[in-house]
Order: structure tokens, then sequence, then C-alpha cells
């Protein structure tokens, strides 16, 4: 007797985390294969050299599984077995791991979720295995190295919203480039129509974001500061709120790590993003900046704050604070200090030494979060 489609579907939802399962309802029968297959394949974490190779291989020649994948994750790691006691070890990919690769991406034709992650050296420098893809993504996170093969391909990216880079190069001239030259991009491809839907942006390079953000409509941004001096920084920060101001939407999460943070520098960058109401008047997320200890810079913060009306979450560095303001008490009147002057502030992260805490505003009372997760904040509020 035959099941109807919906409860094969049904009975493969719920053993779609056992992926043995999943195999074994592949070959019951064609009724279960077609549901089966699709969840076995739409989305693979690929991790080892030798393991890899082998999917791969699977996805090269066999169209009808290679259709199926939509998110793909890529590690360059070995998989650490439960019983071990260490980390994932790199390894270092042969030139068969990269051609497998390649084969593969070209196959997967539906795919719109892709994570390349890779941190050795020599491996960052492989995005020639994305030449030939046809796919459209919407996520792309990429650990290689930029040049014009990464270039070339995100140029062909006119759906891709969401983007992380692990690296960027400016141009070789220090004069301002030609349309198109400081990314590199391929002839004929104007800025304006590279990634014309990129909304969020996460880079380690505030150059990229100087890059990618204007005439783009990006409105979340997560970056990095290249400079250590003063006055360098100072000269970063004016170009990148330059570069935000020219987005096509309106600024809404902004999250901006530095090497070392000073309460004078998150003063100055508070003054250029609310020199213009207009532009931070839809800012959500902002961190990370110093919580000065001084009276005086405290009420000039608070000032700054008091010109952004839809601030929800903001995240402050407490560490040169003495005692360290680390108690659930301490953190429950700093928080509603912040609420005098930004009422819109539901969330709070304090950074005491990379230690973060986090309060919430729940039915008007100020609560501690023990268990929050406050990487993805910026993308969420």
């Amino acid at each position: 007797m035959a099941f109807p489609p919906d409860a094969c579907s049904l009975i493969v939802k719920h053993v779609s985390d056992s992926r043995s399962t999943l195999v074994a309802l592949c070959t019951v029968s064609k009724q279960f294969q077609i549901p089966a297959e699709r969840a076995l394949y739409n989305t693979l974490h690929l991790r080892g050299h030798d393991a890899t190779i082998t999917v791969c291989h699977v996805l090269s020649t066999t169209p009808r599984a290679a259709m199926l994948v939509v998110a793909l994750s890529v590690y360059g790691q070995e998989e650490a077995h439960d019983d071990d006691d260490f980390e994932s070890e790199e390894f270092e990919p042969s030139d068969e791991y990269w051609g497998a690769l390649r084969d593969a991406l070209r196959r997967t034709t539906r795919l719109r979720f892709l994570n390349l992650y890779f941190s050795g050296g020599g491996e960052t420098d492989k995005a020639w295995v994305l030449d030939g893809c046809s796919f459209q993504l919407r996520t792309f996170h990429c650990d290689f190295t930029w040049g014009r093969h990464l270039a070339a391909f995100l140029s062909s990216q006119s759906r891709l919203a969401d983007l992380f880079l692990a690296d960027f190069r400016e141009p070789a001239t220090a004069a301002t480039p030609p349309d198109g030259m400081a990314l590199d991009l391929p002839t004929g491809i104007s800025t304006s129509a590279f990634l014309p839907k990129l909304s969020i942006l996460e880079c380690t390079f505030s150059e990229a974001a100087v890059a990618l953000v204007p005439e783009r409509p990006v409105a979340r941004v997560k970056t990095c500061f290249t400079h250590s001096r003063l006055e360098e920084k100072c000269t970063e920060v004016r170009a990148i709120v330059g570069a935000l101001r020219r987005s096509k939407k309106r600024l809404r999460a902004l999250d901006m790590a530095d090497s070392s943070y000073t309460a004078d520098f998150s003063l100055e960058l508070l003054s250029l993003l609310t020199a213009d109401a207009f532009f931070c008047g839809e800012l959500r997320y902002l961190g990370t900046l110093v919580f000065p200890v001084d009276g005086r810079k405290r009420l000039e913060f608070y000032g700054f704050l008091m010109r952004m009306p839809q601030l929800r979450c903001i995240e402050v560095d407490v560490s040169d604070w003495d005692p360290p303001p680390t108690h659930t008490a301490a953190l429950r009147a700093l928080t509603c200090e912040l609420r005098l002057y930004c009422p819109s502030i539901t969330t709070v992260v304090f950074v005491y030494d990379f230690e973060r805490h986090l309060m919430k505003v729940v039915d008007g009372l100020v609560v501690y979060d023990e268990d929050a997760v406050t990487e993805n904040l910026w993308r969420e509020i």
C-alpha cells in the first residue's frame, strides 16, 4: 500500500537529523527516495580532505543530487571526533581537492547559501574555483583572497544580499581610480551594477566597506578599523561614515571593532554619525563604543545618543572602569542610566576584557541574560 506524499514528507522531516536514516530511506521506495534525497542534499557541511573530495565527486557526476543542494559549507579543517580533546586541525588541500570542489560548484546550479571557511595562507588564494559557476547566491561567506577571480564571480551575483569578506585589497594607484578599478572588476562591469542587492556587509577591512557600501542598499555593516594610530583612525572613520552616507538605504546597524578602544575616539565617531539627523534616524544597533568613566564625557556621550530616536541595542566597553561594573546590580544601574537619555534602548551589551554581559528590558524590568548570544545582534535588531 502506497503512502500519501504528505505522509512520506512528514516521516522524512522527523528523521532529518539522522543522515544515515535518510540514506536508508532513499532505498526504501521511489516514494521515499524523492523527499529523502531532497532532505539529504539540501544542506551540506564538508569537512576533511578525503571526505570533501568524495562528496564533491558525487555532486559533479550526479546532476540530480547536485541540483538539490541549496546550502553548502566547506571547511578547511579535518572533522573532530567526539572523543577528541583537541580542536579540529587544518589540512593542506591538494590539487585534486580544489579541482573536485570546482567541479562540484559548477554543478550545484540551485545553490543559494555558500560558506567557504579557510584560514591558511595558501588556501585563501583559490577563488578560481568559483569560475564558471551559474548559481545565484543570497548569502556568501568568503575567506578567499580578494582578486580578479573573486571580483569576477561577485560581479555575476545580482541577487546576493548578505556578504562576508575576509580579505580586501586596495587599488595599487594612490590616485582616485576609474569606475570599477577600485574593486578590480572585469571590463564592462561598472560599480553601479556590482552587487545591486547587497544589504548586509561584514568585512575585516574597513576599505572593503568604503568601496562596497556606496550606491548599494547596504543597511547593516560590521567591520574593523585597519589603523591603530589616532590620526589615521580619524581619517579612516571619516571615509567609512562618508561611504555609509552614500548607501541607497538608511543605516540600521553598525558594528565597528577596534584594536584599542578609547573614549575620545568613540566620541569622535558619535559626533560624525550624528552630525546629520536624517543619516542616523533609523539606526537600531551601534557598537562597540567606550562607555566614558568621566562624568563630563559621559554626558557628552548621552547627548549624542539622544540624537538616535530608533536605537534599540548598544554595545559599550567598560574595561577602563575600576572597580569593574560586572555585577548584575551595577549593570542594571548603568542600563537604567543609559535609558534615561535614550529610552528606545532595550538591549545593552557590556564588554569587560572581551567578556560580554547582556542586559535586556523585559516588561519594563532590566534583566541579565546569561544565556544570550551576542555575535549576531547587529543582524537581527
